[in-house]
């Protein structure tokens, strides 16, 4: 094998995507060889192929959210060749401050696989050990959204959201729907903004969102009426939107929360004397934990998430470089689309 290629996709610049061949990766001491079989394609990776992503350079092998088999395995390892797979992709070093707090997802010296170094859009990928986890109960395709899933699952444990809270979510791509199900999992009472309508109709009648609510001049007045007046107690922005996130800050209640799940390669800025006034909490969200994986995992296993509505696309490996750039129209209507090793 250790002669063998490999099939890689391979960003070398912004706006362009090309197949090329490597050889297959070696595992060093202490890593797990996976051979991928689902790539799922995020905001991440379109702000990579549009230029805009603030943590990367190229050329970069994308994807972060990807799953697969064991193909080799420490000795004395729990992982076997054959097994399912999920990958964490936030390669951490276990010794910093942030990691010794139990915060490994803002380790200071933080790796993410498919932006800081290669990815999962290759045939073959080696992966510490100890960012490897058993997938087995639920599919490799589902394997392959518990990232995304989980980013929603952290954002929504870190704000402490609790049982009879006003919850709202701005921008209903994958995190946002991440945020929204976790948040009414808790027993929240979920609003969601989004512009598109195809989102909003998913988080209607699919995901079960009691309120949907189109941007529009007015959106302050109507999130006034659905919250009886107050706003609402924690408000996730996953906009993606610069002007979207400081717009934000009006919809937060007196006492609440403002928890920043997007980031941007941009300023944010706010109004100090309307912050102060309102006592709002201000927070980042970052990635998630090995915690919030394994809250996912539990909760495909249970068949609370539905994901066959969320996953719109799906393609073969070679033919992502030509169908990448239509998915960043709107026209397109993906939510969470899938790439098959």
């Amino acid at each position: 094998m250790n002669d063998a290629l490999m099939d890689v996709v391979v960003c070398p610049r912004p706006g362009s995507l090309i197949v090329e061949q490597r050889p297959i990766p070696v595992p060093g001491p202490g890593e797990v060889l996976v051979r991928v079989r689902r790539v799922g394609v995020c905001g991440t990776d379109m702000h990579i192929f549009r230029g805009v992503q603030p943590y990367l350079s190229y050329p970069r092998v994308m994807g972060h959210e990807f799953s697969g088999e064991v193909v080799e395995s420490p000795e004395g390892s729990a992982l076997k060749p054959g097994d399912p797979v999920y990958v964490v992709p936030y390669i951490s070093c276990g010794v910093c401050g942030a990691c010794r707090k139990g915060r490994s997802n803002c380790c200071t010296s933080l790796s993410v696989l498919g932006v800081h170094r290669d990815g999962g859009l290759a045939q073959y990928v080696c992966v510490p050990e100890g960012f490897v986890f058993s997938a087995r109960g639920i599919t490799l395709e589902e394997a392959a959204m518990i990232e995304f899933l989980a980013i929603g699952a952290h954002a929504v444990r870190r704000a402490n959201v609790s049982a009879g809270q006003r919850v709202l979510v701005s921008g209903c791509g994958p995190i946002g729907i991440a945020c929204a199900l976790f948040a009414k999992s808790r027993g929240a009472e979920v609003a969601v903004v989004d512009t598109r309508e195809e989102r909003l109709a998913l988080c209607r009648e699919k995901l079960g969102i009691p309120h949907v609510v189109p941007l529009s001049p007015d959106l302050v007045e109507r999130l006034r009426a659905i919250s009886g007046g107050d706003l609402f107690d924690v408000v996730f922005d996953a906009t993606g939107n610069p002007q979207a996130m400081e717009a934000g800050f009006e919809y937060v209640a007196h006492g609440g929360t403002y928890v920043l799940v997007s980031v941007v390669s941009s300023h944010i800025t706010f109004s100090d004397p309307e912050f102060h006034k309102r006592e709002i909490t201000l927070m980042g969200s970052r990635n998630a934990t090995a915690e919030d994986f394994a809250l996912v995992l539990e909760t495909l296993r249970a068949g609370r998430i539905p994901t066959t509505d969320l996953r719109t696309h799906r393609i073969p490996m070679r033919e992502l470089p030509a169908t990448i750039g239509t998915w960043i129209n709107p026209e397109s209507r993906v939510i969470k689309a899938m790439v098959e090793f």
